[in-house]
């Protein structure tokens, strides 16, 4: 299976010039080190702009009572989506990044969760994919949090495709 390479940025716009998993490596060392006990939330947004979807993905490393940080990553899409595909796909892109990256968590105790901008009200187009997405993150073995719990995609990814 052909490995995707993905481009990340901090929050600050700063580029990460290595692998995301040997950034992570360092700043789980580094923070824990320090003594924080933390806690990753991945989730994804998007947003049609014209012919155009842009999805943000995002990395977020929560410190118990300290605040926390996040990586960014986006790409555009020119394929045509309904917003059930569009849902589906916000959340492959994260559970593929929760997958890369899980035996990273694993390996230094963090707990995960992976959030879907999928809204739990039946009235919004969203809540179409919620019992697929849910199926496919909590499949994949992870914990599942949806909309208004799901501060990762709704929010953090949320700001960056906006």
């Amino acid at each position: 299976m052909e490995q995707t390479e993905y481009q990340w940025r901090k929050l600050s716009g700063e580029g990460i010039k290595q692998p995301i998993e040997d950034e992570l490596r360092e700043v789980i060392v580094r923070e824990k080190a320090m003594g924080h006990e933390l806690k990753v939330c991945i989730g994804t947004d998007s947003q049609v702009k014209g012919r155009e979807t842009e999805f943000a993905t995002v990395i977020v490393f929560i410190r118990r009572n300290k605040g926390g940080f996040m990586y960014i990553h986006e790409e555009i899409s020119r394929v045509k989506m309904t917003v059930k595909q569009r849902m589906l796909a916000e959340v492959a892109k994260s559970i593929e990044i929760a997958y890369a990256l899980s035996r990273l968590f694993t390996l230094y105790n963090v707990d995960m969760e992976v959030h879907a901008d999928i809204n739990t009200n039946p009235a919004f187009k969203s809540n179409d994919a919620l019992k697929e997405a849910m199926g496919y993150i909590m499949g994949m073995g992870f914990a599942f949090r949806a909309k208004p719990h799901a501060f990762a995609s709704s929010s953090c990814a949320n700001k960056v495709v906006q």
